[in-house]
C-alpha cells in the first residue's frame, strides 16, 4: 500500500467513529482482522462490528488526528478523543496512540494504547 491509501484509510476509521457507523469502521478491515483494546480483543469483522455498533449506540466521538507515521505497511497514529455519553450528555477525553498493520488494502491489526 502506498503511505496516501493507508492515511486515506485512517480517516475512514476515523469518520467512521465521528459518524457512528460502524458498518463504515469494520469494511475496513480483512475478514479476520483483529480489533484490539486495552482490555479486549475482537477478531473477525462480525465481532469488531458488534462491539463498535454496541458503543457508537450508546457514546457519540470527536478525533483530532494529531499525527500518522507510516513504516511500510504499518502506521502509528495518534489522536485525541473526546467521547459523550448520549443518555448523560458527560463527557471524557483521552489520547490515543495506535499501531495499525495493513494488508491486501485493509486493516489486518488494529491495536490501541489508550492514556
Amino acid at each position: 500500500m502506498t503511505p496516501e491509501q493507508i492515511r486515506t484509510l485512517i480517516h475512514k476509521a476515523a469518520d467512521a467513529w465521528r459518524k457512528g457507523n460502524a458498518d463504515a469502521f469494520v469494511c475496513l478491515f480483512l475478514p479476520e482482522g483483529e480489533f484490539i483494546m486495552p482490555d479486549n480483543c475482537y477478531q473477525g469483522t462480525t465481532k469488531i462490528r458488534e462491539a463498535t455498533a454496541d458503543f457508537m449506540k450508546a457514546y457519540e466521538a470527536e478525533i483530532e488526528i494529531k499525527r500518522i507515521i507510516i513504516d511500510g505497511n504499518q502506521a502509528a497514529v495518534e489522536w485525541h478523543w473526546q467521547q459523550t455519553e448520549k443518555t448523560t450528555g458527560k463527557t471524557s477525553q483521552s489520547d490515543d496512540a495506535i499501531v495499525v498493520d495493513f494488508q491486501l488494502n485493509r486493516i489486518r491489526r488494529w491495536r490501541e494504547y489508550i492514556t
